[in-house]
């Protein structure tokens, strides 16, 4: 996206450029780059500390970045910005007020937007949340699942076009997740823009349409989520010449083994597309009969790719 334009219709729904922040000695995040298009559920990735929540709390205002822009719905991004009335974000946690009842601190933080209440999709929201009765009642008196629950709804109460949701799933449970994901998947289908980040790697795997993967503050990897666990996964080649194709394979760049199964070589190769191990074994003059991509789950996949990426990086 060019900022210069940012009223483009191809501008992303959700934008970071080059965005790097730092807290004292810490660099948090450095020259990150990720777009969020409409209708794409992104999975914001990464170990403790990876950066993820820093990125997240730039892209909805709460923090300015030290260097690069955040844009949502083709805006620059401040703290109060209007184009984040269109924006469903839950980050940092639960904070309400703890005498108010669950309703009217929903009531409270809608009164910010200056509209006339109920908000346009309050009764999906509260559905979703499940609190029942426990909606009139004190805030002080819910468990951390149910604050998270109340967060989620009002989140979602406002019909977002761009969702920002930091580790959402906590504290539920494995209905209420289920329930989440269905809805958010919904929401994905009519147009809306969702960043979600979370551990839930099994979950996530079910969720999202694509990923990015942070760690120590830069980009690891980032595209659709069949891509990523393809490119970290392995290949099974069928040859006439399983002892010589292996000693080709190996001496590939990017190659990381390749073992003989019968009359299949099988590569582990991340982020190299097949055709060069074709090429390369025909070049040879070896016959390749058959080509299978084997995907890894989203759990292997990000060991892979994170597992002693970046230990060079500021911490």
């Amino acid at each position: 996206m060019d900022p210069s334009k940012p009223h483009e219709r191809t501008a992303p729904m959700i934008c970071a450029r080059e965005v790097s922040k730092r807290y004292g000695r810490r660099q948090a995040v450095s020259g990150l780059s990720l777009t969020v298009e409409a209708g794409q559920i992104c999975a914001l990735l990464g170990p403790n500390g990876a950066g993820k929540t820093s990125t997240m709390r730039m892209l909805v205002g709460l923090s300015s970045p030290d260097t690069g822009s955040a844009w949502i719905l083709g805006e620059p991004v401040g703290l109060g910005a209007g184009v984040l009335s269109g924006a469903g974000v839950l980050i940092d946690g639960p904070a309400f007020v703890p005498h108010l009842t669950g309703r009217a601190n929903l009531r409270l933080l809608w009164s910010a937007t200056r509209q006339a209440w109920p908000p346009p999709a309050l009764d999906d929201a509260l559905d979703l949340a499940g609190l029942g009765d426990a909606l009139d009642r004190k805030v002080k008196g819910y468990s951390m699942g149910m604050k998270q629950r109340l967060m989620l709804a009002q989140a979602l109460m406002r019909k977002p076009d761009v969702l920002i949701l930091d580790e959402p799933a906590n504290g539920l449970d494995p209905g209420e997740v289920r329930a989440l994901r269905e809805h958010l998947g919904e929401l994905a289908r009519t147009g809306a823009a969702v960043l979600v980040s979370s551990h839930q790697l099994a979950e996530v795997q079910q969720l999202a349409t694509h990923v990015v993967v942070m760690n120590h503050g830069r980009l690891v990897a980032a595209g659709p989520m069949d891509e990523l666990l393809g490119a970290a996964g392995t290949y099974r080649l069928q040859v006439d010449d399983t002892a010589r194709a292996a000693v080709v394979l190996c001496a590939l760049p990017g190659v990381a083994t390749a073992t003989t199964q019968g009359d299949e070589i099988v590569v582990t190769a991340p982020g190299m597309p097949s055709r060069d191990l074709v090429r390369a074994l025909v070049t040879e003059g070896i016959g390749v009969t058959s080509v299978q991509q084997e995907s890894k789950s989203l759990e292997e996949a990000f060991l892979t790719m994170t597992q002693g990426a970046g230990e060079h990086a500021a911490r």
